[in-house]
């Protein structure tokens, strides 16, 4: 199988994120054809790896954008003589960022580490992104001012049409699908054979929810479902049943809650039923239970909690975040960056996430480049 090398950033070095690498990398499951290439403070990663008593050997290499296949060729070296490529975008101020806590130092140095990510990959020397969680507060006390990692990596990609995504693999989902069917007489046996997880994207995402109603526009909700619709294709997905979430409870009950289903999202889902297997806008206390029951593929989901707590509740350390509308592939974990457990012994972090993420990131990228 083709290798993929991985730009793998450390997110906010006060937190879980050195950690959570550091295990995957140190892990039995770690893909065997995932070449990582950490971004960030050799030093930190290497705290990291004595916190959880592991050896790894880090490698700090020279960064050259403009010849890819001569920076495939020295991460390909230091592999094979067993030690981990790491890049390091940060000064030195980064090393003098507090553990557990928010600071403007942590916040700049997540943000360099990131740009240099995506200037690897744009430029061919990595295949794909994988981001370890950062702190919107420590990156906007740093003077950067984005919500988060999704809207930067648009505003440096170039790109107006962008979505974030959850998906949760099938390998995660599939208990608790087998579980919700044996409570569920009515639905009798259910056929699981050829789905592929769930995925949930987000018409709105960073912003408070009073502002939801005034963000939704009929073309947004178009612009979703059409980025899922083609992540549900590249993924190999056949049927890509897609379903809509209501804003409103019980689906605005015909304007009685509300009027933005029949107003905005309504006409969206007709404008797309001639090219997506799209239906909506359903209220989501069912829909959800639906799509877990293997009636839905995807789900566009009209803001942040609509669809966060569903994917977190039904497999919180398996979820991957991936960026639609991208010219690169960027995934993540889920969680964040964990400040109450840290850098200790006594509360270890989970790598599962970040795992996830990895292999997540080596199927699109061979799907892509297949």
């Amino acid at each position: 199988m083709t290798r993929q090398l991985l730009a793998i950033t450390a997110g906010d070095i006060a937190g879980i994120g050195p950690e959570v690498i550091v295990r995957s990398l140190c892990s039995a499951e770690f893909p065997s054809h995932a070449v990582p290439v950490l971004i960030g403070p050799p030093e930190v990663f290497q705290q990291a790896a004595e916190l959880i008593a592991c050896e790894l050997n880090f490698r700090l290499m020279h960064v050259t954008l403009k010849d890819p296949a001569a920076f495939r060729q020295e991460v390909c070296r230091i592999r094979e003589s067993g030690g981990v490529p790491v890049c390091n975008p940060t000064d030195a101020s980064a090393l003098t960022a507090p553990r557990c806590q928010v600071s403007a130092a942590a916040g700049d140095a997540a943000f360099q580490c990131l740009n240099l990510a995506i200037d690897l990959t744009l430029e061919g020397c990595t295949d794909g992104i994988v981001t370890a969680p950062l702190n919107k507060e420590s990156l906007h006390l740093a003077g950067h001012h984005f919500p988060g990692h999704t809207e930067i990596l648009a505003q440096r990609c170039g790109v107006q049409e962008f979505a974030m995504m959850l998906h949760l693999p099938e390998t995660a989902l599939r208990p608790v699908r087998q579980l919700l069917q044996r409570t569920v007489e009515s639905v009798g046996s259910l056929e699981f054979t050829g789905l592929s997880g769930l995925s949930i994207a987000h018409v709105t995402l960073h912003t408070s929810l009073a502002s939801v109603p005034g963000q939704l526009t009929t073309a947004g909700v178009v612009e979703k479902i059409e980025l899922l619709n083609g992540f549900l294709q590249r993924a190999g997905c056949s049927r890509r049943s897609i379903a809509v979430c209501a804003l409103n409870p019980h689906g605005g009950e015909h304007g009685l809650f509300g009027n933005e289903e029949s107003h905005v999202i309504a006409p969206a889902v007709d404008r797309c039923r001639q090219r997506c297997n799209v239906h909506g806008p359903l209220p989501v206390d069912t829909l959800i239970r639906r799509a877990v029951l293997g009636e839905f593929d995807g789900v566009v989901a009209m803001y942040h909690d609509q669809g966060h707590i569903p994917v977190k509740l039904l497999g919180f350390d398996a979820a991957v975040n991936i960026t639609l509308g991208l010219p690169l592939i960027r995934t993540s974990p889920t969680h964040g960056t964990a400040f109450d457990r840290a850098w200790s012994r006594q509360t270890p972090a989970c790598e599962a996430g970040m795992l996830e993420s990895i292999r997540m990131a080596c199927q699109l990228s061979l799907r892509k480049s297949a």
